[in-house]
């Protein structure tokens, strides 16, 4: 994708603002971080407070800014959504709760989309709202684990997309 900020039509109906896309700065990391805490922690409630506020933002500047390409959504109230890929990975996809259902999470994934031929991810095997969300746009179950290597230790799911 080699625009460095996009607007889409109104999504979910005429009443909504438009959906505006940008690459994220080193300056939106914070609000990034906040964005993934939120709805973690409403996704995944029995996992809520693994880490603090500060380690959050401290591995979206130092961690994800580096490795990743970001880009958010934004609506009227500021940033609603983050994406962060790298080359076959989505590393992080996050839309807050109250914005969730209205295309902010599509369209993010597109834009990973547009950029690579094939992307892998890991979601938590319990988050079936994710799961279905991914399954939903192309995404291919692949693999179950038991957990044993992630910092949760909570079973995952390993899918797959590949143009196509």
């Amino acid at each position: 994708m080699t625009s460095s900020a996009l607007t889409t039509e109104p999504m979910g109906g005429a009443d909504r603002a438009a959906l505006t896309l940008r690459r994220l700065e080193l300056a939106d990391m914070d609000a990034a971080a906040c964005v993934h805490r939120t709805a973690f922690d409403a996704a995944l409630p029995w996992l809520a407070g693994l880490h603090t506020p500060d380690q959050d933002r401290w591995f979206y500047r130092e961690r994800m800014f580096s490795s990743c390409a970001l880009w958010g959504a934004f609506a009227e109230s500021g940033m609603i959504g983050v994406i962060a890929f790298r080359k076959d990975w989505i590393d992080q996809l996050y839309v807050l709760p109250g914005a969730q259902g209205h295309g902010a999470g599509s369209a993010l994934l597109q834009i990973a989309k547009g950029s690579l031929d094939r992307l892998q991810l890991f979601t938590f095997q319990r988050n079936t709202r994710a799961r279905g969300f991914y399954e939903a746009r192309g995404f291919r179950l692949v693999a179950e684990t038991d957990g044993a290597d992630n910092e949760e230790k909570e079973p995952d799911a390993l899918y797959l997309w590949t143009r196509g």
